[in-house]
């Protein structure tokens, strides 16, 4: 990798991007963009070889974006979002994304993720690879838990307290116990026994 470029508005969110980047392929080029006019100017310039895309930039969506000339010949376009939810997985992979990170990855993940390019992984947060596999296996129950909370639910059965939990998904603890109290509002469930036990009725995860 030689060259990036980073579609973000938010400038802390976008420096960030672009030091993961740096970290990942020593002497890569990174230029940043705070909007799509601003990425179309620079990609009629220049192809980079991979392009950082947020979903939600000033002057539209950056899926939108995708589905444009200006990046035809880029070898990776990945979204970087904060949406978790399959509409967003979904239609970004529809329109020709090749991988999608969750912005509250910790540096670790989101820096070995990028390596991962090299070797030919595509870039996925674990909770988005998930949702993807969730997606393909036969229905089960409605139950509205995002990628994120299933994450956690799985973690949770598996006997891990919540700040470990919190730990393994590169979460603080409090985010954590805030997704644990809206599983439990979806599950109508009040105690962690109570809610394994649901996830097991449900099929989520395995009987122990």
């Amino acid at each position: 990798m030689q060259s990036a470029l980073v579609i973000e508005d938010n400038r802390m969110t976008a420096k960030a991007l672009a030091g993961y980047l740096r970290s990942a392929f020593t002497g890569i080029d990174v230029r940043l963009c705070e909007s799509l006019a601003q990425a179309r100017d620079q990609l009629a310039r220049q192809r980079p070889d991979i392009v950082l895309l947020d979903i939600g930039l000033p002057d539209g969506k950056g899926t939108a974006l995708l589905e444009e000339p200006c990046l035809s010949g880029v070898p990776w376009v990945v979204m970087i979002t904060i949406f978790d939810d399959d509409e967003h997985l979904f239609a970004a992979l529809r329109a020709g994304a090749q991988g999608y990170l969750l912005k509250d990855e910790t540096d670790e993940r989101f820096i070995e993720a990028l390596k991962g390019i090299v070797a030919g992984r595509p870039p996925l947060s674990p909770a988005i690879a998930r949702a993807m596999m969730s997606h393909f296996r036969p229905k089960l129950p409605r139950t509205d838990l995002s990628p994120r909370e299933l994450e956690l639910l799985q973690l949770i059965a598996d006997g891990l307290s919540v700040r470990a939990a919190a730990e393994r998904m590169g979460l603080a603890s409090n985010t954590a116990a805030g997704y644990l109290k809206t599983i439990y509002q979806k599950l109508q469930v009040n105690s962690r026994a109570g809610v394994t036990r649901k996830a097991v009725e449900l099929g989520l995860v395995p009987p122990v």
